[in-house]
C-alpha cells in the first residue's frame, strides 16, 4: 500500500425494505452484501432491524433466538468470513431475559468473529400525529454502555463508535464517542418517513460536523409489509459534513471512498473536541437554583 493510500478504503451501505418474515429478508440482505463486496467495499453496514420489521412484539419473539442460537447472526458471520470483509449488521432482534428483546448491533471481522456488540441505548416511545405509535420500551431492554471498537480495514487502523437510530437525537453520546477516539461513527437506522423528511439530513450531518468523524448511516426505506413507512436516504457523510453518498427510498448499495487523514485535518482546523468546559447553569428567578453541567 503506497503512502497516498495509507489511510484509505472503500465503504458501502446496504439499504433495505425488510418485511415481516426473517426467512424472506435474509436472502435479500445477503444479495446486497455480496454486491457491495464485489464493488470493492471492505466495510459494509446494514440498517437497523436488518432481518425483520414487525410491530407486534409477540410476532417478533416467535422468530428470534438468543444470540447463541441466532441463525441470522450465524449466516452473517459466515458471509463476512467468506468475503473477507468487516460486516456491520446494523441491528438484529436478540431474545434476552426470557421474553424481552435486545436491539443489538454486531461488528463482524473478516474472519467471521464478532468483534463488538452494541445494544441500543435510547428507546423510541412516541405517539405521532398521523396515528403511528411506537413503544420500544414495552418489549426492548435498553443498552447500558456506549461502545467504541478498534478495527483494521485493508491495513488501515480505525476506531468505530457504534449507535443505532434514535440515539441520533442525543448529541452528548456522539461527543463522548469522538472524545474516546472514534474517527468513524455508525448510525444504522429505520427512521420514520415523517421525522426523516424533517430531520434526517440535518441530524446526520450535524453529528459528523460536531465530531469531525465520518458517519455511516444505513437505513430502511419505503412502505413495509407491516404498514410502516421508513425514510431511506442511507448516507455516508465526511468529517466536514459533506454527503459523499446517498440512496433514495429503494433497496440498493451506495459506496464512498474513505480517507481517515481527513479526520485529523478537520479536527485540527476546528478543535472543538478539545475546547469543551465544565460549567454551571444558573436558573434566574425566585428559586435560586444552580445546576452543574459537564460539557
Amino acid at each position: 500500500m503506497n503512502s497516498d493510500n495509507a489511510r484509505r478504503f472503500r465503504a458501502a451501505l446496504i439499504q433495505l425494505r425488510a418485511g415481516r418474515a426473517i426467512a424472506d429478508n435474509l436472502p435479500k440482505a445477503e444479495a446486497l452484501i455480496r454486491e457491495a463486496a464485489r464493488g470493492g467495499a471492505r466495510y459494509i453496514q446494514t440498517p437497523e432491524n436488518t432481518t425483520l420489521m414487525e410491530l407486534e412484539p409477540e410476532l417478533v419473539l416467535k422468530q428470534i433466538q438468543p444470540e447463541s442460537e441466532s441463525g441470522p447472526l450465524a449466516l452473517f458471520r459466515a458471509l463476512a468470513g467468506e468475503l473477507g470483509i468487516w460486516l456491520h449488521v446494523g441491528s438484529l432482534g436478540i431474545k434476552v431475559d426470557g421474553e424481552r428483546i435486545a436491539n443489538r448491533s454486531y461488528l463482524i471481522d473478516p474472519n467471521g468473529a464478532v468483534a463488538a456488540r452494541y445494544d441500543k441505548l435510547h428507546l423510541f416511545d412516541v405517539d405521532l400525529p398521523g396515528g403511528e405509535s411506537y413503544r420500544e420500551s414495552d418489549y426492548n431492554n435498553p443498552g447500558s454502555k456506549a461502545v467504541v471498537a478498534d478495527l483494521t480495514i485493508d491495513g488501515v487502523p480505525a476506531r468505530l463508535g457504534m449507535t443505532i437510530c434514535y440515539d441520533l437525537r442525543f448529541p452528548a453520546l456522539y461527543r463522548a464517542l469522538a472524545q474516546a477516539g472514534a474517527n468513524m461513527i455508525a448510525i444504522p437506522a429505520a427512521f420514520t418517513k415523517q421525522t426523516g423528511r424533517a430531520h434526517w439530513h440535518v441530524l446526520v450531518r450535524a453529528r459528523a460536523i460536531e465530531t469531525g468523524a465520518y458517519v455511516f448511516a444505513a437505513a430502511q426505506g419505503g412502505l413495509h409489509e407491516n404498514g410502516r413507512s421508513t425514510f431511506g436516504h442511507s448516507m455516508i457523510v465526511s468529517p466536514w459534513g459533506e454527503i459523499l453518498a446517498e440512496a433514495g427510498e429503494e433497496p440498493c448499495v451506495v459506496f464512498a471512498e474513505i480517507d481517515l487523514a481527513r479526520v485529523d485535518d478537520v479536527r485540527a482546523r476546528i478543535p472543538a473536541l478539545k475546547h469543551g468546559r465544565d460549567f454551571e447553569i444558573e436558573i434566574v428567578g425566585t428559586s435560586g437554583e444552580t445546576m452543574r453541567q459537564a460539557s
